[in-house]
């Protein structure tokens, strides 16, 4: 009996080895390839991917013909109230990695546990910057405004709306007076992170994206030319 129990824990911990490698060799090797790439008709709006080392944001002009998204990302729902500011930062996640773990030594097994395997729910965190500034963490993209109206549309689509269309802010202490929280659609998993929802709003308006990719390594590769 002793043995048998044996040999099931070690081909679980085989298996379990096994999955992170595979896992792993998937993340790098699909980052690598590119996804079709449509050709540059216009260079109307410029948006711009932003990192921290983990986690991406999409960046983009709070105003221009498109959209204005200070009707639904509105700048009383932040502590600054800062009108003056001419960027918002879109980033989608785990709710309790947004509202719970400030910092990676704050992160509970329980966050990590259900975020990995899809049993928690999903937020949108919002940041308004006055200015972007280009470097190693930090891309700018140009898009026609045809190609801005399908970002927007992704956008739009991930954030949870109420009965009356709005965006559902949650009330919740933010990292930065800056920064503002709202409910979001899908589901965050080990194989649809944040950054997955980065790549995934370039492939929407046909920029350089990665066939898939769970880390931030893989959208900026594409773009380190």
């Amino acid at each position: 009996m002793l043995l048998k129990i044996l040999k099931i824990i070690g081909k679980t911990i085989l298996g379990i080895l096994a999955f992170v490698v595979i896992y792993f060799l998937a993340a790098v090797v699909l980052s690598l390839i590119s996804t079709p790439t449509e050709p540059a008709n216009g260079s109307d709006v410029a948006i711009y991917i932003l990192t921290n080392g983990d986690h991406t944001d999409i960046v983009a002009p709070i105003r221009n013909n498109v959209i204005d998204w200070s009707t639904e990302i509105k700048f009383q729902d932040t502590k600054s109230n800062d009108t003056t500011a001419r960027y918002v930062a879109f980033g989608w996640g785990d709710k309790g990695f947004f509202l719970n773990t400030p910092t990676w030594a704050q992160l509970k097994f329980s966050t990590a546990f259900n975020a990995v395997f899809g049993l928690s729910t999903p937020a949108m965190h919002t940041s308004f910057y006055r200015a972007i500034h280009e470097g190693p963490n930090c891309k700018r993209i140009m898009l026609s405004s045809s190609q801005y109206g399908r970002l927007v549309t992704y956008i739009t689509r991930s954030f949870r709306t109420n009965a009356s269309g709005q965006f559902e802010n949650i009330k919740a202490s933010p990292y930065d007076i800056n920064d503002a929280f709202y409910e979001a659609n899908y589901t965050y998993s080990l194989f649809y992170t944040c950054n997955t929802w980065t790549n995934n709003a370039l492939k929407a308006c046909g920029q350089k994206a990665c066939l898939w990719t769970p880390f931030d390594k893989g959208i900026f590769y594409q773009y380190k030319h």
